[in-house]
Formats: C-alpha cells, structure tokens, sequence
C-alpha cells in the first residue's frame, strides 16, 4: 500500500485468496479494510475476485467500501474500465461464490473486447482438468484473445514478462519453505496501449532460499560451517544490492560433494545457529529452516557396492537414489520409505516429519539415515579416520 501510495500507480488488483481461511477474520480483516481503504483514498482504483478462502471476505469488503470493486461476484463474467490520460485499460473478472468451483470458467464465454488492454482477471487451478477450483487450460486463456492474465490460487509466482503476461501472481510474501524465492506485487506499465514492462517488487518481509554448500574433500568438520557462512555471505550481498531487502530470509540447506563428514555436518549446528545464523548488511536476520546431507562418501560407492558386506547394501540403495525419477526400483524404495514414515507420523516423537511427505521428503530421509549410518560403518572398519 506504502509503495503504491509513493509510486503513483493507478489501479491495485487482488486475485483472490487475500486471507488464508475464513475463520482468519478477526485477524485479517481490520489491516485489509484499512489498506484497500487508503488506496481508495489515495485516488487509487481497487479491483478484485474472490477466491475459493475468501468467499465472504471480500463480499463484505466490497460492501464496506464502494469504491472497491468485485468482478464476476455473482459467478458471471464482468468487466470494469479505467481510463487514465490516453490509456485504457479494461479487466475481465469472475468470482468464486463457494469454496469449489468445478465447471471450467471460460467454457462457453466470449470476450468482446473494449479499446485499449484488455486483460483477465481469474482465481483458477491452471492446467488442472479434474481440480475443484476452478479448473482452467492454458490453451483456452491464450485462446480467449485478451492481453493477458493475472492469476490467482498458487503461492508460487510464475515468470511474468511482456508484452502477454500469463500466470500467477503469487503469494505476498513466502508461505512454504519448500518454495524458494522472491514474493510481492507485480507492477504492469502501459504505455501507446501496449504492455511494454512487467517486474515484481519484491517486498515480502520473510523470504524462503536453498543453498547448496559442497564440501568435497574438506580436512576439518569446522569448514563446513565455514563454507555455508561463505554462501549466506555471497547470498545477502545480493539480497542487500535490492530496493528491499528482507527482514527475515528461511534457509533450507544441502550438503554436496564427496566428504567423509556429510552427515556429521548437519549436527554441527547448534540451536542458536539454527535460530540466527548471520545478520546481513541490512539488518536481514537469516536462519535455518533445514540441513540435511546428499553428500557421497570419498569412496566411489558404484566399487562398494560389489563387496559383500554391510556397507555395500548401503551403498547400492544411495546408488538407487541417483537414478532418474522414472525408475522402477527407484520409485519402489521410495514409496516403501514413504509407507514406513508415514505409519509414524501420529507419533509424537515424529512430529518433525510434519502432516504428508513429498517424494524429495522421503528422498532426503533416506539419505541422511543412509549416510550416517555407512560413515559409521567405515569408520567401524578403519577405512575412515
């Protein structure tokens, strides 16, 4: 709202899913209705959609403040224009009216289009034929003959570009740490009615980042702390080059290379090191979400695996691991792993697995249980120091 303020921008749009659930009401609404409302004030124009959590946010927002604009709030296809100097700029919007929504949006629709940008305004499931939300074929949007469309529903942004944005916007700032990357509003800039600029401001306060730190050959467990701090350097120099920097940055770290201290290196970290690793040049306050380990023994693995003892079936499942998603044996470890897991998860003493497992979840399980226990198993028979 701030930087929409300062900037002078003309219309902001929601697509939809502007609180998490319903019953965030209370906590949600008041910050909201007061931020809608100073763009209003500001002479900005404030357009929307519902999405499938917030079917009655919004309709009450709208109802509080005139000014702001719902389209399609009935589940119709309805357009609204906005004429600033000689630009001209028309959105096509339709809402969700319940929390599914599974007839496909487009179907049957015919846009007549109004001078200047037309572009499309959709809370959806894209590429998803069987979603309950909305489900929508990119063909069909890109068929629809608008100038593009601005997409809510998936946390994760797409690449948007111009001239012909087509995607989502994503969420306002970091939700899943397994989803790395920028957050924020996208400004759109039309000039001579054409989109000639499309860039993110990226002004989500809690950023999500991988780091990959490989540690091959390295002499001392210490310097694998060393060489993670030495990425976090390099990674906040960047961060701190940009118009915002982020108060908060979740780091999800992995272990690469070939070293005989890869699953040690992940213990090396305290709880306080967890908690604050490093502050930036700007005051960003970094710290880790996750290390794990894919780290290979210093032993080539594939002349391991022809032994005859324990280490050897250790290293013909790590080898399993490596193999392309596609294959067979792959797949079965993998769902194996998964059923054991997730039988433990009621378990208190396994509430760090969390609610389900992703495939790279299982992977990374396994890999570090793997790892851990073949260092243990060298180091048994003297072929580590």
């Amino acid at each position: 709202v701030e930087e929409a303020i300062r900037r002078g921008v003309d219309v902001v749009v929601l697509a939809g899913d502007v609180v998490e659930r319903e019953d965030d009401f209370f906590e949600a609404y008041r910050n909201l209705h007061q931020g809608v409302a100073r763009l209003v004030e500001a002479g900005i124009s404030v357009f929307g959609v519902v999405g499938n959590h917030d079917v009655k946010v919004l309709p009450r927002l709208a109802a509080q403040i005139p000014a702001f604009r719902l389209l399609g709030e009935h589940g119709d296809w309805e357009h609204a224009s906005v004429d600033e100097g000689n630009e001209h700029l028309t959105l096509w919007g339709r809402s969700f009216t319940a929390d599914r929504m599974r007839e496909a949006p487009l179907q049957g629709e015919a846009f007549q289009r109004q001078p200047g940008i037309n572009l499309g305004i959709l809370h959806c499931d894209l590429d998803q034929r069987d979603s309950p939300y909305a489900p929508v074929m990119r063909s069909a949007l890109e068929a629809a003959g608008l100038d593009g469309w601005l997409l809510g529903h998936i946390h994760l942004p797409s690449a948007l570009t111009a001239p012909y944005p087509l995607g989502y916007l994503g969420s306002m700032t970091g939700l899943d740490p397994g989803e790395p990357g920028a957050r924020g509003p996208w400004l759109i800039s039309i000039e001579g009615g054409r989109i000639m600029h499309v860039s993110q401001w990226e002004l989500a306060p809690l950023r999500w980042e991988r780091l990959v730190v490989d540690i091959t050959g390295i002499a001392e467990l210490n310097i694998a702390r060393e060489s993670l701090l030495e990425a976090v350097v390099k990674l906040d120099e960047r961060l701190a080059d940009g118009d915002w920097p982020p108060q908060a940055v979740g780091l999800r770290i992995r272990f690469t290379g070939r070293s005989r201290f890869g699953a040690a290196a992940v213990e090396i970290f305290s709880e306080d090191d967890r908690a604050h690793l490093h502050t930036g040049l700007r005051n960003t306050h970094y710290f880790l979400e996750r290390v794990d380990s894919a780290t290979r023994p210093e032993i080539a693995l594939d002349e391991l695996a022809t032994r005859g003892d324990p280490p050897a079936l250790l290293a013909a499942r790590l080898l399993l691991l490596d193999r392309g998603e596609a294959d067979l044996e792959r797949s079965k470890l993998i769902a194996d792993a998964r059923r054991i897991l997730e039988s433990r998860l009621r378990d208190a003493r396994w509430s760090g697995l969390g609610r389900s497992l992703s495939d790279e979840d299982v992977e990374m399980y396994l890999r570090r249980s793997a790892t851990a226990a073949f260092e243990h198993l060298l180091a048994q028979q003297g072929e580590w120091a």
